[in-house]
């Protein structure tokens, strides 16, 4: 344990997708703040929610469980009031903790205080959508009393997280700050974005499958609300660089750990009829850097990872134990060592749109539903079928689904078995998995044992004839 326990601050986003970020691969500068900390800290590249729906994905968060276990696998069920959070776990450690922003883990406004999860100084609303817009921040205090914040609502997070900093600065300070931004506004269905920021980004880029689905999706809402949203991020980005500077000015920053991600991603309505709950990147794969004690150094993970892992990772960085009963891992051994033993691949559960499972590699998204479980009220499918599989080195977008063809039947049995061995080890009853229907394409070939191209017999250059 280091001799000074680091302060801890996680900054959540709502709805915030990867490519979002410069580190992601987005081209529009929106993200100065968030890659710098991926450039200096610590950056993963392939970060996945282990529920792309916003209730499961938070209780996941807390408690380093999966939705199944602890029976939030779909919104409007509460967690339970004896479960485990990170609150609890850096509480009993001595820490202060803190609960600023969305909560959505309870059954009412206010969030009464056997519902807040463990967590001790308290200034959040349960479903922050509801209880706020773009101008107008409202949440309730420890006291149940409603508070209302100047400024812009991302803003006024940040600016309430700054002053829990400055209150707590002398004793060791779990933060847990959730922001709405860039989710919709619901009653709405836009993203009010500041004033001047959505006129930045009108036109100016479409992420690829957005730009390829949206005008072959009746309900798609890309271009629509995009401008809108890249300057939530924008704005977001912002708050998360004077956060940082309020560190800096109060000699916190090198003795505090911050990481920052998303509950889940969006893909404006293009794979389903909402803007999540699917397999798609586009819905699982999110942003996540940390840095401070034990992640500064620049270091990339290439392996993908879940942000399952975020709970065990923050705890073990901070010289706790890791609960035996977390499903998640600590990712703090591939920090230090990118040769440490890893698993292949991260698994996915999806409800409400559906009851599904999935299992992403750094190639390879594989996706079964229960056909005839209602994903509102179904935990785990009984029968599952083949509905997606993407090769996603040569199709990182999922344009193209290879779902049951004849070329790529071992390989899906392989991920099948994969898949399986994930649903199980998650504490999830045995389902039955049916392959999807057989069908062939010319030229479509998979060799699982070779990367690249066999060139047997090939030389390359001007070869000179022998006298």
């Amino acid at each position: 344990m280091p001799d000074r326990r680091p302060h801890v601050i996680v900054v959540l986003t709502d709805q915030q997708r990867w490519d979002t970020t410069g580190a992601g691969g987005n081209p529009l500068d929106l993200t100065p703040a968030f890659d710098r900390m991926a450039r200096s800290g610590t950056y993963a590249r392939t970060a996945v929610t282990p529920q792309p729906v916003c209730a499961p994905a938070r209780a996941a968060l807390q408690t380093g469980r999966w939705p199944t276990a602890t029976g939030c696998f779909r919104n409007g069920i509460p967690l339970p009031r004896d479960a485990r959070t990170l609150a609890h776990h850096f509480g009993d450690a001595g820490y202060t903790t803190g609960y600023i922003g969305k909560w959505h883990l309870a059954g009412e406004d206010p969030v009464p205080p056997a519902d807040r999860g463990g967590y001790r100084h308290w200034l959040g609303a349960n479903i922050l959508e509801f209880t706020s817009d773009a101008y107008r921040t409202v949440m309730y205090d420890e006291d149940g009393e409603p508070v209302r914040l100047p400024g812009y609502r991302s803003d006024a997070l940040f600016d309430a997280a700054i002053r829990f900093a400055a209150d707590h600065h002398e004793e060791p300070f779990f933060l847990f700050l959730s922001l709405i931004e860039p989710h919709h506004q619901n009653e709405v269905d836009d993203y009010p974005a500041p004033d001047g920021y959505a006129e930045r980004y009108t036109g100016r880029w479409l992420p690829p499958d957005l730009a390829a689905l949206s005008a072959a999706s009746p309900g798609g809402t890309a271009h629509q609300h995009i401008a809108g949203y890249l300057g939530q991020v924008r704005r977001v980005d912002e708050g998360l660089g004077r956060l940082l500077d309020a560190l800096r000015s109060m000699d916190l920053l090198d003795d505090t750990i911050v990481a920052f991600t998303s509950d889940h991603g969006s893909h404006f309505r293009t794979r389903n009829s909402e803007y999540k709950r699917s397999c798609h990147d586009g819905s699982i794969r999110v942003p996540l850097a940390l840095r401070g004690p034990g992640f500064d150094g620049g270091r990339v993970l290439d392996a993908p990872v879940s942000t399952l892992d975020l709970p065990p990772t923050l705890l073990d960085a901070a010289g706790l134990d890791v609960p035996e009963e977390m499903s998640g891992r600590s990712f703090l051994p591939l920090v230090r060592d990118p040769g440490a033993d890893w698993p292949e691949d991260v698994f996915v559960q999806v409800s409400e749109s559906e009851c599904g499972r999935a299992l992403r590699t750094s190639r390879w998204k594989y996706y079964v539903v229960d056909p005839a479980a209602d994903g509102w009220r179904t935990r785990s499918g009984g029968r599952y079928v083949e509905t997606a599989l993407y090769d996603l080195a040569h199709d990182p977008y999922e344009l193209d689904n290879l779902v049951g063809l004849a070329s790529h039947r071992a390989l899906a049995d392989g991920l099948r078995a994969r898949l399986l061995a994930r649903i199980a080890a998650a504490g999830e009853p045995e389902p039955v998995i049916e392959a999807a229907p057989e069908r062939r394409a010319e030229q479509r070939r998979v060799d699982p044992t070779v990367r690249g191209f066999k060139l047997a017999g090939m030389r390359f250059g001007h070869q000179r004839k022998q006298p």
